[in-house]
């Protein structure tokens, strides 16, 4: 597999999302040794830690991943790789490694049914999110195109979804 390449979804783990609970066998509030156990004892290969709201980041490039840690050691942020992180699907559509306007083209759509602003959200650098799912739907270089690289967040994080998270959670992958 080249630097580019990106798994098709039949060959990414399929994992299922309940939003604010849990992405896969992730649950959000679970510990660092606890995410380690449910991804199979795999070791985090980058542990980096912000000053910024007191976060650690544990980077599981193999598995596509990259989890957020509170001060307490309590998992506040997913963030899954583009190009070889689980297929994550949200109302029966897929969120990893799609198109970013068919995406956000989505997003309106679930918007259009919801109250008005309790749907949609924008990060800074143009990212969608939405409020019902704790998603934000960042991007990721593939060769020449870009694809999403969802980051999903737990409740008490959409009041101030982009503060939430360090900078880099933001960033491309």
């Amino acid at each position: 597999m080249s630097l580019w390449d990106v798994l098709p979804d039949r060959e990414r783990q399929q994992w299922t999302f309940d939003p604010f609970v849990s992405v896969g066998p992730l649950r959000f509030g679970m510990s660092s040794d606890a995410a380690a156990s449910v991804l199979g004892g795999a070791r985090a290969t980058v542990r980096q830690h912000y000053s910024h709201g007191n976060i650690a980041c544990h980077a599981y490039p193999r598995m596509g991943l990259k989890l957020y840690f509170s001060a307490g050691e309590s998992l506040c942020g997913i963030s899954v790789d583009a190009l070889r992180g689980p297929q994550v699907p949200a109302d029966g559509e897929p969120l990893v490694g799609k198109v970013p306007s068919e995406l956000e083209q989505w997003l309106f759509d679930r918007a259009d049914s919801a109250e008005t602003r309790t749907e949609l959200f924008y990060l800074p650098g143009a990212e969608a999110g939405s409020l019902t799912l704790g998603v934000v739907l960042c991007v990721q270089r593939a060769g020449d195109r870009l694809l999403t690289r969802p980051v999903f967040l737990p409740a008490d994080a959409m009041d101030d979804a982009f503060h939430y998270l360090p900078g880099d959670a933001w960033a491309m992958f």
